[in-house]
């Protein structure tokens, strides 16, 4: 009977094992976190009809459970960690431990939409790449920082050591992407395209933002956490604000469109057009790196560069 019943399941993962529990049965069981647990897994699925089974990003203790049941054909998803807590309270749930979490994570799965699990060794092994390399220029920043405060020689003396260290580091993991790109044909021609706007952009957006050049223009503004929402209610009308998407993807598009609304003809007349009508400095700029992406992602759909003249 259990078998014949559409299930929806979800995985709460920590470190050291996963909590599963099913839906529609509000079954519950755990597993080990490494290869036999994932086996186990896998068998205690078989013989059910799965329609999903959800998860949340769990600092990539998740990746080998995901790849598992991948490989099972098994219909992984992602599920975002912050759309489940504003779930959560909607719901009035206010408790939280592992079996609670996985309930929850399985009702989430079967009533509101996710995406497939994308097991991808090269992207991820990118994306770990890019996450390592922003750590270090934060690091970098940081340090520079507390440099300039510095009066004692000896500290400032073993700090510019570690500041020299932190920009070898950066340059060998910037080396290492470069290496890692062109070794693969497809990313190695997507970055060919868009090369244009920069190593940092170009690794950031081909390890973060793997949709770009198929998801439409509003889709990719929304991942990237540049597109504006109304904030009115009734006769009040508030400011548009920029919410949610990829952090880090955002943090370095903005960056780039902070270089090029100074330096980039046409989106430096772009960005003096905005200002021009009204617009405030900062939102301005969030333009403008919205059509960054929406250029970028124009050019990978249709495999051409970028003709500024006739942009």
């Amino acid at each position: 009977m259990v078998a014949q019943t559409v299930q929806d399941i979800g995985i709460d993962v920590a470190k050291g094992w996963l909590d599963v529990a099913v839906f529609q049965t509000q079954e519950q069981a755990r597993f080990d976190n490494d290869k036999d647990g994932w086996a186990k897994l896998v068998r205690w699925l078989r013989g059910r009809t799965v329609r999903a089974i959800g998860m949340e990003p769990s600092g990539g203790y998740e990746r080998g459970v995901a790849k598992a049941l991948r490989s099972a054909d098994l219909p992984a998803r992602n599920v975002n960690p912050h759309k489940l807590r504003h779930y959560a309270r909607a719901l009035g749930r206010l408790a939280k431990n592992d079996r609670i979490d996985a309930l929850l994570i399985a009702r989430y799965t079967a009533e509101l939409p996710t995406r497939p699990v994308r097991c991808d060794p090269i992207a991820e092994q990118l994306a770990d790449l890019v996450v390592a390399r922003r750590q270090l220029s934060d690091d970098k920043v940081s340090l520079a920082n507390q440099l300039e405060q510095l009066r004692e020689p000896m500290v400032k003396r073993i700090f510019t050591q570690r500041l020299r260290r932190i920009e070898l580091d950066i340059a060998l993991l910037a080396k290492r992407m470069a290496e890692l790109v062109a070794s693969q044909p497809a990313l190695a021609a997507k970055d060919r395209l868009i090369h244009g706007a920069g190593p940092v952009l170009s690794h950031t957006i081909l390890a973060l933002a793997p949709e770009i050049g198929q998801a439409s223009r509003r889709e990719i503004a929304a991942l990237a956490g540049l597109a504006p929402y109304d904030f009115d209610t009734g006769t009040f009308k508030g400011r548009r604000v920029i919410w949610g998407g990829r952090h880090a993807l955002r943090r370095v598009v903005y960056m780039a469109a902070l270089t090029a609304s100074r330096s980039n003809p046409v989106l430096k007349a772009f960005h003096q057009r905005l200002i021009a009508n009204g617009k405030q400095p900062k939102v301005a700029i969030v333009a403008v790196a919205r059509k960054i992406m929406t250029i970028l992602s124009a050019m990978l759909r249709h495999n051409q560069p970028w003709y500024p003249d006739k942009a």
